[in-house]
């Protein structure tokens, strides 16, 4: 059983999601300046198994006296198959915890082993008298395993924050014919990825979690990126791992509407409003200009708008009450 957790916002921005290896003190230093919307503090494979046990000291210290201020905190720690997790999460989480927002699971395969990790964490918390619950978790889904078992992988714990896509392990995982992460594969004519992305997604909003892409290697290639990133911002998804200073602003930009839509909806949502009001007559359905809205344009309009909002926007229009 895993513990029931308190009340604890889980839908963070999370636009881009910058990844920073553990064991590099002025990486760490510099991603505090950067306009991340998550920065998370990597003990998997941007750290070198003899440089490990430090950076997970470096970690800490890095959580407890760095200035985070409007960035969501995680460490990824390595995957349950090797020996260093338990001592990831111990030394991290007893050393940083309330420093901390979640923790990133690497190579989810089944829910089990996220359960295993909410138990750690519970006992952990209780440990040092922390709010039982607070901290959360993102699972990563790198191999054909996990994506067969991504919807038992959303609902093991209601810590979970994250649905995440590792294209790089994944792809070796199914044999895909590429070397280059995120890029389509040669000779097939549509989208490699679209089945793994709409799987994961569908998974996530099952449960009302967010969805993540991962990583583009090609950091300098910042057209490429958001051409990549503008496919999983497409179908729905929340943002995208970014490696390099560089990619930020893109995933940012991408994966926040237009002025012009963010606008819009914000249009529909007054217009909605009050045409169900008294004062506008308690009708189901509404003209905004030449469009008509209902419920399910509340519905479509309030996720756009949302999305403006945690990306901090304003507004450059006001609804103006239709003359009677």
């Amino acid at each position: 059983m895993t513990t029931p957790v308190h009340p604890v916002n889980r839908l963070r921005p999370r636009r881009s999601c910058l990844a920073v290896p553990g064991s590099n003190p002025r990486f760490l230093e510099k991603a505090q300046g950067l306009p991340a919307d998550q920065v998370f503090l990597d003990l998997e494979d941007a750290c070198a198994p003899l440089a490990k046990e430090g950076a997970r000291h470096t970690i800490v210290d890095a959580l407890n006296n760095g200035d985070w201020t409007g960035k969501t905190r995680v460490v990824r720690v390595n995957d349950w198959t090797t020996h260093w997790t338990y001592r990831d999460v111990i030394t991290v989480v007893e050393g940083a915890g309330q420093n901390l927002d979640c923790i990133m699971l690497p190579k989810v395969q089944d829910a089990q082993q996220v359960v295993a990790l909410d138990l750690l964490l519970t006992q952990i918390e209780k440990t040092m008298g922390f709010e039982v619950g607070k901290i959360g978790i993102e699972a990563q889904i790198e191999n054909a395993k996990g994506l067969v078992n991504v919807d038992e992988i959303a609902a093991a714990s209601p810590r979970l924050e994250t649905i995440i896509f590792g294209p790089a392990d994944f792809m070796a995982s199914i044999n895909m014919k590429s070397l280059v992460v995120g890029m389509q594969p040669p000779g097939y004519p549509a989208d490699a990825y679209h089945y793994i992305l709409m799987r994961i997604l569908m998974a996530a909003r099952t449960h009302n979690l967010q969805a993540i892409d991962g990583p583009f290697l090609q950091i300098r290639d910042v057209d490429a990126y958001r051409e990549v990133a503008g496919r999983a911002a497409a179908l729905g998804f929340d943002g995208k791992w970014v490696l390099h200073p560089g990619q930020v602003d893109a995933a940012n930009e991408v994966f926040s509407p237009s002025q012009e839509d963010y606008d819009h909806a914000e249009l529909i949502l007054d217009a909605y409003d009050w045409c169900t009001s008294e004062a506008g007559g308690k009708k189901g359905s509404a003209m905004l200009g030449d469009e008509m809205i209902d419920e399910a344009s509340r519905k479509m309009a309030l996720v756009i708008a949302g999305k403006g909002r945690a990306a901090g926007m304003e507004r450059t229009t006001k609804f103006e009450i239709p003359a009677s």
